[in-house]
């Protein structure tokens, strides 16, 4: 037997192929609407940290450090653990925690896209007496936004690099997939290798175009 087909084996890995590709369905919703969730969630919590009074907004950054500062993993395991007995969906868990664990990130994006838009703004809002929230949603979330589009878009890169972290709550996206056919059938190199390979043609045009993105809007 040849050193190639030691160890890389195209029946397998023409069985595994559909299986991972419907964990990759997993996989992707999952990114989607965490990232949905990340980008409204975020862009509320830069927003109160922004505006709230100090005795409500020190315990609020304390909770979002807390978050941002713990492991994603730890996060699943605790959340399963202690929703699981009134959520009937774990998928519907796991998104949830990957959306707020990426939100104290995307928060943090948005609190400098914020930051970024000019002193004149804020102040020719007052000047014409508009009121604080039409300031907010007419002259300064646009601006915000765009300035940080770019980087919102890697964070949701790399929410969708994480989401194999979901297997430690027992979801059967791609990398649980690949993980649990290779236990039952010893033939770990296919579908690892392939499960790889679909991350990279997933992810790669992705930063590509938020690459373009970033030049366009500099």
């Amino acid at each position: 037997m040849s050193p190639e087909i030691s160890w890389w084996n195209w029946d397998h890995a023409a069985a595994v192929l559909p299986l991972l590709l419907d964990g990759f369905k997993i996989t992707l919703f999952a990114t989607v609407m965490g990232t949905l969730i990340a980008i409204v969630l975020g862009l509320v919590v830069a927003i109160i940290r922004r505006s709230a009074p100090p005795l409500l907004n020190r315990p609020f950054t304390w909770l979002v450090e807390f978050i941002r500062m713990t492991p994603l993993v730890v996060q699943l395991v605790f959340a399963n653990l202690t929703l699981s007995p009134y959520v009937d969906s774990t998928l519907a868990i796991g998104i949830w925690v990957l959306g707020i664990h990426y939100t104290t990130y995307m928060a943090e994006v948005y609190r400098a896209g914020i930051d970024s838009v000019p002193t004149g703004q804020w102040e020719a809002a007052t000047a014409l007496s508009l009121p604080r929230a039409r300031t907010w949603r007419a002259v300064i979330a646009p601006q915000a936004i765009r300035n940080t589009l770019p980087a919102l878009g890697n964070y949701a890169i790399s929410m969708f690099k994480e989401t194999p972290f979901l297997y430690v709550i027992y979801i059967l996206e791609m990398v649980r997939v690949a993980q649990t056919y290779g236990g039952d059938t010893f033939r770990y190199t296919e579908a690892i290798t392939l499960a790889g390979l679909i991350f990279l043609a997933a992810s790669y045009p992705t930063s590509l175009l938020i690459r373009r993105l970033e030049k366009k809007l500099a």
